[in-house]
């Protein structure tokens, strides 16, 4: 077993100038990701300067079996906190052979928007709070759950400390590690409500970076629960009952908000938000109705609401933006299994694109 580690953490650089590279994409069904990796000639930080590659479109659930060529596109990438050294992660978008977005393609669409004049102009930030759950591998039930049972209830976990309050923190902190040497700009891990449930922050981030650093930090939390034998779940409702759901917070900001009497744009986008409340409600995640119910700090997902500190209101204003006039809000409707290319465009389109 030493020799293997041994080899997995040899250091390339010694004997080569080849680096290893992890092209990473988003499967089927939106929420799976999938890779494989290449070989590359030598140390490479951009990403128009990477080959494209293709693979079976047809395993995936992403083309048919006749026509199952799937191109991937470079777009963004990360040092390898796996293999490390010079070796990289490189976050892909994909195309037909044609050279046209596949319907899974969200980024496609949202680097459109991201690239446009207004919204560059306006620098928007995002920073999302991504909550997921930890599952025993056997058993699939909550990390720290007793098999068949319950624990106690919620209370003691949000934050908590102790064995019989956090469950899994060893995959957390290596994940928000994992992370900061991959150069995803993580701001902040935390334990949740409901035991087995944490969350951590990426932001602020500018634009179309969001989706990419937040995918990215997908799968290397999933490749860490994998090394540790949890399965990653980021079903919005996990466990049905008096237990909190898992969302994506979704902070944002544009340059006219964070400055001088910002809040006055502030309230014109929660407005705008408020007119397309359906819209961005069906592009906000599967499964939200099993959360947004109105308990467990949740708004009903029929109804808009918005106020500042209120953590039952679809949109919260803080009390630091509220009380310096500028800043930024909250939309707490997207789920944790929302997609972030579609989550940010569209609140960017409708808060500075969309005229009512």
């Amino acid at each position: 077993m030493s020799l293997l580690n041994d080899l997995i953490n040899l250091n390339l650089s010694e004997t080569t100038k080849r680096i290893i590279a992890e092209y990473i994409w988003i499967g089927g069904s939106g929420m799976d990701m999938r890779s494989k990796a290449r070989t590359l000639p030598g140390p490479e930080l951009d990403p128009s300067k990477l080959p494209k590659w293709n693979y079976d479109g047809s395993s995936t659930e992403q083309a048919t079996g006749d026509n199952s060529e799937v191109i991937i596109c470079p777009q963004a990438i990360y040092m390898d906190p796996f293999r490390r050294g010079n070796n990289i992660l490189v976050m892909c978008d994909t195309y037909t052979p044609t050279g046209d977005p596949i319907p899974t393609n969200k980024r496609f669409n949202a680097a459109k928007i991201f690239s446009n004049p207004e919204v560059v102009e306006e620098e928007p930030w995002f920073g999302i709070e991504q909550e997921y759950t930890l599952f025993q591998k056997d058993t699939k039930w909550p990390l720290g759950w007793p098999v068949g049972g319950y624990p106690g209830p919620q209370g003691p976990y949000y934050c908590g400390v102790g064995a019989d309050k956090a469950f899994g923190r060893d995959i957390v902190d290596a994940h928000y590690k994992a992370c900061l040497y991959a150069g995803i700009n993580i701001s902040g891990i935390n334990g949740e409500v409901m035991p087995g449930q944490w969350e951590f922050q990426v932001g602020p981030v500018c634009g179309i970076s969001s989706g990419d650093q937040v995918w990215m930090a997908r799968y290397i939390l999933e490749r860490i629960t994998e090394m540790a034998g949890a399965i990653l779940s980021f079903d919005p409702k996990p466990v049905s009952g008096d237990w909190n759901g898992a969302g994506a917070h979704t902070n944002y900001s544009t340059k006219s908000m964070r400055n001088d009497d910002g809040i006055q744009v502030i309230k014109k986008a929660i407005e705008k938000l408020s007119k397309r409340h359906k819209e961005h409600i069906a592009a906000y995640g599967k499964g939200n109705e099993r959360r947004l119910t109105g308990l467990h700090e949740t708004a009903d997902i029929n109804t808009f609401s918005w106020g500042v500190a209120n953590r039952g209101a679809s949109v919260r204003v803080g009390r630091d933006t509220e009380k310096a006039g500028k800043g930024y809000f909250e939309d707490r409707r997207p789920s944790s299994n929302m997609d972030p290319y579609t989550v940010t465009s569209m609140i960017a389109e409708t808060t500075i694109l969309w005229k009512p």
